[in-house]
């Protein structure tokens, strides 16, 4: 059972909420899922890795107030993946990043769609944010869609990590972001 103060949002089939290490056996697989991780600058991640991740993410909670998040389905208490903010350096500074990985298996049933705009509206009412980016791999057409669908924009292109990468953006009131915009 979720602890309300773990309470990130809840959507009609999703509970987004803070990691524990409770959640790391559930969390190692997914993390360590070639096709889920193809898009990652990291890759598939150990069993190793997947705590390091874990500790950097509760570092992001204690020193930003955000991270990642668990995305929990309600029906039948399954860790599905994460969504969730980060804090990412560009070629033009500081700005905060959604992202989400999720099962390979529960892909195409919308569920990142449902949780990113959880994030998204948690974002810009309770964090207070004004603009979120999302750092997309030109060749990640779902992802691609769920900008869209989360009214993001195509905000420019640049390199991130030694690739290629679309940057796209959103603001609080709705208005294409300008580039560069510190949160």
């Amino acid at each position: 059972m979720t602890r309300p103060s773990m309470l990130i949002a809840e959507t009609p089939r999703l509970v987004l909420r803070h990691f524990d290490p409770s959640d790391t056996a559930d969390l190692r697989p997914i993390l360590a899922d070639p096709d889920v991780m193809r898009f990652s600058v990291s890759g598939p991640l150990d069993a190793s890795a997947v705590g390091t991740w874990l500790t950097r993410i509760a570092d992001s909670y204690a020193l930003y107030g955000f991270g990642h998040w668990a995305v929990v389905r309600r029906n039948d208490e399954r860790l599905l993946g994460f969504c969730g903010l980060s804090m990412q350096t560009l070629d033009d500074g500081k700005q905060v990043e959604i992202g989400y990985r999720l099962a390979h298996d529960v892909w195409g049933h919308g569920y990142g769609t449902e949780a990113a705009t959880a994030v998204r509206d948690y974002a810009f009412r309770e964090v207070g944010l004004e603009r979120l980016i999302a750092i997309i791999d030109p060749a990640n057409v779902a992802s691609l869609r769920i900008a869209a669908k989360l009214g993001m924009s195509h905000d420019r292109d640049t390199m991130y990590f030694g690739r290629q990468v679309h940057v796209f953006a959103c603001r609080r009131d709705g208005a294409v972001g300008t580039k560069g915009q510190e949160p």
